[in-house]
């Protein structure tokens, strides 16, 4: 039974809250609550309560995520035991691929040797860079094997090195079922080279690549009109078609399918409409800046010379195709002065229409597969571009900043990144296995886009803890959708 008591203390009146019951038979005060004094509860009752004094904001969804699978995963138990991953991913397509980051380590840091000035892949060829290659799965974003090395290394010789790595590796964990269980590993062009390809022979890996058209000019000399070409059917492919051969390519015969996309076609068209434009602009620059000098208009400075001139040309012309499409002669005029002709020939461009754009060649040693899961296969590839796209996003990335420069710690700094990019990975894979379609950019911005508010009210008494009410931002039915997918658990609501 409650009852309302009222206590004079000091000539003040306060009121309690009591609960009353039997106890060893006797009646007896089994709790109380402290109400306040009378303007207390007539504040209470007339309005909202005292106000928050302030709130903390705190991000809440992305971190409970990444935490929750992390638990999952079990890291913290496998960094401190130094032991593999566990074995519960489908390996049956793997992709490979490297990428580099680039640093302001200082030039003269004689201290740190994995930063080294190579060609770098957002253009910051001036600045030291990290390279980093990456395993991973066809399905889900998972990472599977990863380095760091130099960044003055080639892709074509780190495949190798961390290919036979990689294979070991994953023998380990396979054992008696290898023979059977070898995954299809799938990469790019970059790292083509007769001694990999012999690698890949040697550990009896099925595999798919692509292959430069230049090197097999019969293949690309093909109209894309040719009777031989088979349009693919499957859903997702459908303006594509591909035709099959048997060719020696680095000292085996191998399987070749040659595909052409038409969206490839048109990009690649529009790219080349595009160089030869600028390319025409400037060549016409040129071409009136010698008719000047030879007038007289332009005097002064170093007189260009034919092989000046033709060098400027080169220059102009140094886009994929454009050699082919003008064609340029240097001349001398009476007086001995440097005089350009340049013409873009229409026959050119229409044979580079009907051969070159739009194909891929693909080279793989499934001859049991058909064209299209070859096609298939190889565009699976956009998963680990994906990765590194994201990696080096300075919004949702995992690399930057890197505030290191000693080898060591830039080793741990790939460790860690790596890591994020596998919890990341494993919170997509979760989200898609229940039927949310959200892509990796959409998922972490639902999630980081849930917070945590902490309102705190004033202390009832001097010396007493103020109280808190813990409680989420508005959410939209995805977020309430992904915290029941992701287990996450909310936090208390009352004071």
């Amino acid at each position: 039974m409650q009852r309302l008591e009222a206590k004079s203390i000091h000539g003040r009146t306060y009121y309690y809250l009591s609960l009353w019951g039997w106890k060893n038979g006797k009646c007896r005060r089994l709790s109380q609550k402290y109400l306040g004094k009378p303007e207390d509860i007539a504040r209470a009752v007339a309005g909202p309560g005292p106000a928050p004094e302030y709130a903390v904001v705190l991000d809440w969804g992305l971190p409970q995520a990444l935490w929750q699978e992390a638990e999952r995963a079990q890291v913290v138990q496998h960094v401190d035991q130094l032991c593999p991953k566990r074995e519960q991913i489908p390996l049956s397509e793997v992709c490979y691929d490297g990428t580099n980051f680039y640093t302001f380590i200082d030039t003269f840091n004689l201290r740190c040797q994995v930063a080294q000035r190579g060609k770098n892949k957002q253009g910051r060829g001036n600045l030291r860079q990290v390279s980093y290659a990456l395993f991973c799965t066809t399905d889900g974003h998972l990472p599977l094997f990863y380095d760091v090395y130099e960044g003055n290394r080639n892709d074509a010789k780190e495949f190798p090195q961390v290919l036979a790595r990689f294979e070991r590796w994953l023998k380990e964990r396979a054992g008696s079922t290898w023979a059977i269980n070898k995954p299809t590993l799938i990469f790019d062009k970059g790292n083509n080279s007769a001694d990999n390809f012999a690698l890949i022979d040697a550990l009896e890996l099925p595999y798919v690549g692509s292959v430069k058209l230049d090197e097999h000019p019969d293949l690309a000399q093909i109209s894309n009109q040719d009777t031989r070409w088979q349009p693919a059917t499957q859903p997702g492919l459908e303006p594509t078609k591909s035709w099959r051969t048997q060719q020696v390519v680095y000292g085996q015969e191998r399987t070749l399918v040659l595909t052409y996309n038409q969206n490839l076609f048109e990009s690649q068209w529009a790219t080349v409409q595009n160089d030869l434009a600028h390319a025409l602009s400037q060549l016409a620059a040129v071409q009136q800046n010698l008719q000047d000098r030879a007038a007289g208009l332009i005097q002064g400075g170093t007189p260009p010379t034919v092989e000046s001139v033709q060098r400027k040309c080169e220059q102009i012309l140094h886009r994929q195709h454009l050699p082919h499409l003008v064609e340029t002669t240097v001349t001398r005029d009476a007086a001995a002065r440097p005089q350009l002709r340049y013409h873009a020939g229409a026959a050119a461009q229409q044979q580079l229409k009907d051969t070159y754009l739009g194909k891929t060649l693909l080279i793989t040693g499934h001859q049991e597969w058909s064209d299209a899961q070859v096609i298939r296969a190889y565009r699976s590839q956009f998963v680990i571009e994906e990765i590194f796209h994201e990696m080096k996003d300075r919004h949702i990335g995992a690399w930057w900043p890197l505030h290191h420069w000693t080898d060591s710690k830039i080793q741990v700094h790939g460790l860690y990144c790596t890591i994020a990019v596998l919890l990341r990975a494993l919170l997509w894979r979760r989200a898609r296995q229940a039927g949310l379609r959200l892509s990796m950019n959409g998922l972490l911005q639902k999630l980081s886009q849930l917070r945590q508010v902490i309102n705190v009210f004033p202390a009832k008494r001097a010396g007493q803890p103020k109280p808190e009410q813990e409680v989420l931002t508005k959410r939209d039915q995805t977020q309430e959708k992904l915290i029941e997918i992701l287990g996450l658990q909310s936090p208390k609501s009352a004071v």
